[in-house]
């Protein structure tokens, strides 16, 4: 079985490669090691490897490890966030991933304004109109971008994407191609308090491709760690 070491030294030469085909510097790609159900021996082991932005899909995860991790470790909350958690969260995640509506953005800009910070946040899109996913459909992007951009003490960085599970990577591109465009026509709109720098996109199955498409955060677990060990949480 590969080390964490290895396997992170494979993804980055890959990342480097896509990045390569598609012209683009390879500082523009931030790799997220997402580390839920991981025991903190493995994630220092990817942080002794230089890993600094990691990822949860649980609040109480992400806070537990936050209290037993180095302080310079940037923290992704990159799974659904109910609003009753987000008070729990919002001062320790470096950026929220998966904002998808009016009322969770209110709820951490209401959070973020007691603390006197401000929130980073990714609005989810929902490109492949899957029912199971959240994420706002695509159509709905712009006009909830413009709501969540008049709160105070939140800050939109761009957008983020859950493709379908698929066994050809090829086959998730057209998302990753929209999601791509659909943030540039935002970004021509000039909305204040909305950077559209941000698009994080693609995982273990299809992050080479994602990267080509224009990727700045790709959220890689099992390729890092291996097989998630859900007994162990």
């Amino acid at each position: 079985m590969d080390t964490i070491a290895e396997n992170l030294r494979h993804i980055e030469k890959n990342i480097l490669s896509s990045c390569r085909k598609a012209g683009r510097n390879p500082d523009e790609v931030t790799l997220i090691a997402v580390s839920k159900t991981k025991p903190v021996s493995s994630l220092m082991e990817a942080y002794r490897c230089g890993c600094r932005h990691f990822g949860e899909n649980k609040v109480q995860e992400l806070v537990s490890k936050y209290e037993q991790l180095p302080k310079d470790i940037k923290w992704h909350m990159i799974g659904h966030l109910q609003r009753n958690k987000v008070k729990y969260v919002v001062d320790k995640a470096y950026l929220i991933h998966g904002v998808d509506s009016l009322k969770l953005a209110e709820e951490i800009s209401k959070e973020s304004m007691k603390r006197n910070i401000t929130a980073h946040i990714l609005i989810e899109v929902n490109m492949a109109k899957e029912e199971t996913k959240f994420g706002v459909p695509e159509a709905e992007a712009e006009a909830l971008v413009k709501e969540i951009s008049l709160l105070p003490s939140i800050q939109i960085e761009g957008l983020m994407i859950i493709a379908p599970y698929v066994e050809n990577p090829e086959k998730n591109r057209q998302y990753f191609v929209g999601l791509r465009q659909l943030s540039v026509d935002i970004k021509e709109k000039n909305i204040d308090n909305v950077n559209m720098n941000a698009l994080s996109m693609g995982m273990t199955g299809d992050y080479t491709v994602a990267v080509e498409e224009g990727a700045t955060y790709v959220r890689v677990g099992t390729g890092i760690f291996g097989e998630r060990h859900y007994e162990t949480v």
